[in-house]
């Protein structure tokens, strides 16, 4: 299966993984990536950097080691409003944004208002993908979530992190199975993702790439296959080429 990028990995930077931004991209080089990204935790993930850190990006060269380099940030979702923990001006200044509930900074309400979370992001012109969707201490309404991603024109990720055994999110397995069954339906885009925290896990995307394949999900409608599906989604690519 072709996969040339991971969009989805942090650094030492986030405070709780183990490799520097120098090391990750290395990695992904090895893994034969064209596209690497980095998106470390917004502030209020504890022991995440400060704000500031998102305001530097423009000194980090953009090919490393020969793979393109995208510097962007896994967002905190933070209210049933969609709200997120980096303003306009900041999420303006780095190249594409992943926002997330993460059980640390999001207090989990009923099925509408987690769905209405998830669809104030999407309508964020500022985020660009939906990460990790798939567990059920979140309980979501996933038809309107795939129509929602549809109409904004926004990736959902399919993140491998979630169907490791050890993973503490819950069902994410069978979630995804709904969630892709009802993209399908809407021609919604995903992205499949590697949530690295550690240099040796980019690229790791086999027990994603095994769900698709059990869905029997469209080629067309996985972003990872090449730099021209992405690109539509993540814009602020295009100045790297």
């Amino acid at each position: 299966m072709i996969d040339i990028l991971d969009l989805h990995t942090h650094t030492i930077a986030s405070g709780h993984a183990y490799n520097t931004l120098y090391e990750m991209a290395k990695a992904a080089a090895e893994k034969g990536l064209s596209v690497f990204g980095s998106t470390d935790h917004a502030p209020r993930m504890p022991g995440a950097c400060h704000e500031l850190y998102f305001v530097n990006f423009k000194f980090i060269p953009r090919t490393l080691y020969g793979v393109k380099i995208l510097m962007g940030s896994e967002l905190n979702i933070l209210d049933y409003n969609g709200k997120v923990d980096l303003s306009e001006q900041r999420l303006k200044n780095i190249d594409y944004s992943i926002a997330s509930i993460h059980e640390i900074c999001y207090e989990s309400g009923t099925v509408a208002e987690n769905t209405n979370a998830y669809v104030k992001v999407l309508e964020n012109p500022l985020i660009n993908i939906i990460g990790h969707p798939d567990d059920s201490r979140y309980p979501i309404d996933y038809d309107t979530l795939a129509a929602a991603a549809a109409d904004n024109h926004k990736l959902l990720e399919v993140n491998s992190s979630s169907l490791h055994p050890l993973c503490a999110r819950q069902n994410a397995w069978e979630n995804y199975h709904v969630m892709l069954e009802r993209c399908i339906h809407y021609h919604t885009s995903v992205i499949i993702n590697s949530d690295a925290h550690i240099a040796d896990d980019i690229g790791n995307h086999g027990q994603a790439w095994e769900l698709l394949k059990e869905v029997d999900f469209p080629q067309e409608l996985i972003v990872n296959t090449s730099i021209h599906h992405l690109l539509p989604f993540i814009p602020k690519l295009e100045e790297y080429l």
